[in-house]
């Protein structure tokens, strides 16, 4: 740039290129600056592009300059002719600084929605404002212009429809609120899209696809919300994912990848939203089976992608079943599948479709994959085999045989969690102690045993050894000989652990005293390098010296039951998944992770008791038996996270049968229970209540600021339900204050509660977009025929907010469901032939009468289903107990369809009318 020679643009543009061709190869460029911003105010649209392209590269917000580049772009943006405002546009984005945001977020908008602005520039205009609000959401302003731009979703253009939409769904994750009009015009324009015929759209149909982007875009937008309330709009809506089911089955109209890449992004979609949705119980079970077929499909990406899917339809309780149907094809893929990441994903869908129906089926199949299985995956197969073991054991035989078998296949991989977890188990369970000392007996005579079976045998039978040692082939000699003969191959925790089996041999075999003591009495001990095992040889030895036989028999007696805490082992599984980017609160049946301490090491000795593994809790975090004659648990270091049934990362009090502390909290801090009737309405209390009888997990209650979540587990008369709050708004929450309230029909004996609650305190403080968890521990005392009230007050930007919603805890969460026999099933029945224990409703069905639907929802309920039962086989017959603290109250029940009438005639039978009443009223609502 010679300063004596004025240049042409021509030249000038030659030269800007060169500079920024230079700058491309790497090297820095320090001058030409100018000359580009002069470009801009060229006339020529090739002068000007290249001045903006170097904007765009080179010039960074602290320039000098960047005062001069916005009135270029301002005059560009004014000019109104379209091709440089799409320039000035283009450059704001590719800069999307926060200086560029200051300057044109609240000019692009009025660009976007001004009546005569050409349709190529409303796109370049719609994405340039996308660019900016993730960039700087706090300086794009909302407006009247929010309103007004929900509208382009009609714009003929299907261009500047495709841009509106990306915009919509990030502004609506945001502000849903406010956009909450865009669900039923992006309904109508999908329904236009799905149901037009590939000539139709000539410029967007995609390898005879049909404006694919936009098709997937409108479907993500729909998943920012609930199911749409307006009938026509929802009907809509069913029709369009009918359609795009209904597409998936027709034969390609091409050979081509991009034909099928096309097809079936929408479809897969369009299952996401469905899922989202978790409300159509045909459109759930249809997309399971649409997924199903895909499972064997020979590409890759569609079978990781149907797996994937398939794991979140597992934990709707509509498509539990429909999912189950498919698990011989996923225990194939498991063995046949060469991709690890797919193999994984069957593991997980395994994991997730799991129930007491096919426990054993799946851990037998875990546990065989576990031989031939991936490093990298096998600690997360060992943690769900864990789980799964533990969750669904009806025999605890098969719990012990399962847990040592894992320890055989994968000893390096099963973390100290899981090891805690049998051992704890073990005492708990007197029925299950001398099965587990004789197996690791029998296990640890193999000769190369893993230390975790090591510590296993030496702590069941250093507490239950004298259970199997009356068999001469189990002698006390015999098993102290067995678990010594490992002792110099371990590590020194686990010989600190076998020094404590040894000195509790002492007080349960005092004919081989002397040989312990003289084990203990060696150099190898008493002069021992390590402190530990030095110190507790010789205070062991001691102790067995000078103590008397009673005294020993105080101090070395057997563990009492452990208390029920925290499960550790589903904190190890979810660390091993990391966190997940969705919350629980928008998708609950997505993990979340977090830490919190509990677990110690079962090696020391105290005055009072040999310590044990962390009293870490029940899986099923229910029904535990009461701590009695415990000395306090030591201090503890490590990982644990919640029950199993439990999504949740927070802590959870103890729940046990017949511990009153459990439901006397005195410090109940930000929230408690409180005995008295609300002041406030109670939000669709129907609706809401009718949701939930069938089902646990959902979100509640959702308006413009709040989302309630919910999951729930109840097992006999307890159960325990994990509320999510979640602050849909940028603006902090401030003294949130949730109360559950106990109305005057929760009270029998004008004392005490039919249910007892108890709630955790939660945080005061919500903050913007952020979520909080509070757990209620239930009991159920008595029948009870209204449910509690949940009531929130905080305040939101100055103001005092109060809603109330009833919590879905009802009679029939109680219920343990039963089986039996044709023939005791109707000798049951004429025992409940008093008139007072039946109640009969004949009732018109709301639903389509679908047979496995009907099924679903019986079993939901609580109930068994019994199959071969009723002489009509399309009856539906189901009985149960429903356990509260007080007493049992059976109940049977049977479901008569009539589809030429559409209708139901349902009839209950229990021992008390109250009971009977209720459950009737409850269930009649659900077909």
């Amino acid at each position: 740039f010679p300063g004596d020679k004025a240049l042409d643009g021509y030249s000038k543009k030659k030269y800007v290129c060169k500079l920024l061709f230079i700058f491309l190869l790497g090297h820095d460029i320090d001058f030409g600056h100018m000359e580009a911003v002069n470009l801009l105010s060229s006339n020529r649209y090739t002068e000007k592009q290249i001045g903006y392209l170097f904007i765009s590269v080179l010039v960074n917000s602290n320039s000098e300059l960047i005062r001069l580049i916005n009135n270029a772009i301002k005059n560009d943006l004014a000019s109104r002719n379209p091709t440089f405002m799409g320039l000035a546009l283009h450059c704001i984005a590719n800069v999307g600084s926060r200086e560029m945001a200051e300057a044109f977020a609240g000019e692009i908008p009025k660009i976007l929605v001004a009546g005569d602005t050409m349709d190529s520039v409303k796109q370049s205009a719609a994405l340039c404002l996308l660019r900016l609000y993730r960039t700087s959401p706090d300086l794009v302003p909302m407006g009247d212009w929010t309103s007004r731009v929900v509208h382009l979703l009609n714009d003929q253009h299907l261009g500047v429809v495709t841009a509106a939409t990306s915009l919509i769904t990030t502004l609506a994750q945001k502000n849903p609120e406010e956009f909450k009009t865009s669900v039923s015009l992006a309904v109508s324009r999908l329904s236009r899209i799905v149901t037009s015929a590939s000539t139709d759209l000539q410029d967007y149909t995609y390898y005879f696809v049909p404006a694919p982007w936009l098709s997937v875009k409108l479907l993500r937008l729909l998943q920012c919300y609930p199911p749409p309330e307006d009938p026509a709009v929802r009907g809509r809506l069913t029709e369009c994912l009918e359609t795009i089911l209904n597409k998936a089955q027709e034969p390609p109209k091409s050979k081509k990848v991009q034909h099928s890449n096309a097809k079936n992004a929408v479809l897969f979609e369009a299952i996401s939203l469905i899922i989202h949705h978790d409300s159509e119980p045909n459109l759930l079970v249809r997309a399971c089976n649409q997924l199903g077929q895909f499972l064997q499909h020979r590409e890759t990406n569609l079978r990781y992608l149907a797996l994937e899917s398939m794991c979140t339809l597992a934990s709707s309780e509509f498509s539990h079943e429909a999912v189950k149907t498919h698990i011989e094809t996923v225990i194939n893929a498991l063995k046949t599948e060469r991709d690890v990441s797919v193999r994984q994903r069957a593991v997980d869908l395994l994991y997730a479709m799991c129930d007491r129906s096919n426990a054993q089926q799946i851990v037998a199949e875990m546990l065989n994959y576990l031989e031939t299985a991936d490093y990298s995956i096998r600690e997360e197969i060992v943690l769900k085999v864990a789980i799964l073991a533990e969750k669904y054991a009806v025999d605890y035989t098969w719990y012990v045989d399962t847990i040592l078998n894992l320890i055989r296949i994968a000893g390096d991989y099963v973390s100290e969690e899981v090891w805690y977890r049998v051992i704890q188990i073990v005492i708990n369970r007197d029925d299950v102690q001398g099965y587990a000392a004789k197996t690791v007996f029998e296990a640890l005579q193999a000769p190369a045993c893993h230390e975790n079976l090591v510590k296993v045998g030496g702590y069941i039978l250093g507490e239950f050894g004298n259970l199997i040692a009356g068999d001469p082939r189990s002698s006390p000699l015999i098993q102290f000989n067995l678990l010594h003969s490992k002792f110099h191959l371990c590590s020194v925790p686990t010989r600190a652990l076998l020094l404590s089996t040894y000195i509790k041999f002492v007080n349960l075999f005092p004919e081989i005293k002397t040989t312990i003591q003289d084990v203990l009495r060696s150099d190898s001990q008493l002069k021992n390098a390590d402190v530990e095992l030095q110190q507790r040889a010789v205070e062991y030895l001691r102790l067995s010296t000078i103590a008397s036989t009673d005294i020993l028999a105080t101090v070395l007696e057997e563990m009492p039951p452990f208390p029920e805490r925290e499960s550790s082992i589903l904190a190890k599984l979810k660390k091993k998944k990391g966190p997940g980017t969705v919350t629980d609160l928008e998708e609950i049946k997505k993990e979340r992770s977090s830490d919190m301490n509990g677990s110690t090491e079962p090696a020391s000795v105290n005055a009072s008791a040999v310590s044990t593994p962390s009293p870490s809790a029940d899986l099923l975090g229910l029904g535990a038996a009461p701590l009695t004659n415990s000395a306090p648990p030591p201090s503890s270091s490590g990982s644990l996270l919640v029950d199993v049934f439990s999504d949740s990362a927070s802590a959870v009090a103890p729940l046990a049968p017949g511990s009153d502390d459990n439901f006397a909290s005195p410090d109940l801090a930000s929230s408690e229970v409180v005995s008295e009737e609300p002041a406030d309405t109670v939000h669709d209390a129907d609706e809401l209540f009718h949701k939930f009888v069938c089902k646990n997990n959902g979100v509640l209650f959702e308006n413009q600021l709040l989302q309630i979540g919910l999951k729930s587990e109840f097992r006999q008369n307890l159960g325990r339900m994990f509320i999510f709050y979640g602050n849909k708004t940028s603006t902090q929450f401030l003294n949130f204050t949730p109360t559950v309230i106990c109305s005057d029909d929760l009270h029998f004996l004008n004392h005490f509660l039919c249910l007892n609650l108890q709630t955790k305190p939660v945080d005061p403080t919500v903050d913007g977009g952020a979520q909080v968890q509070q757990v209620v521990n239930i009991e159920c005392v008595s029948d009870f025929m209204e449910a509690p009230i949940l009531n929130i007050q905080f305040r939101y930007g100055g103001t005092f907010q109060n809603l109330s919603v009833k919590l879905p805890i009802t009679l029939n969460k109680f219920f343990q469901p039963t089986e039996m026999s044709s023939q005791d099933f109707f000798q049951r029945w004429k025992q409940l032939s008093n008139p007072k224990q039946e109640v009969q409703s004949i009732f018109k069905a709301k639903h389509p009468m679908d047979a496995e639907i009907t099924k679903a929802k019986i079993i939901g309920f609580g109930s068994a289903l019994l199959e071969e039962v009723d002489p009509n086989p399309a009856n539906f017959v189901g009985a149960g107990i429903i356990h509260t603290k007080t007493t049992q109250i059976g109940c049977l029940l049977r479901l008569e369809p009539n589809l030429q009438a559409q209708m139901y005639r349902l009839t209950l039978r229990t021992s008390k009318e109250a009971v009977s009443q209720r459950l009737c009223e409850l269930l009649s609502e659900q077909f």
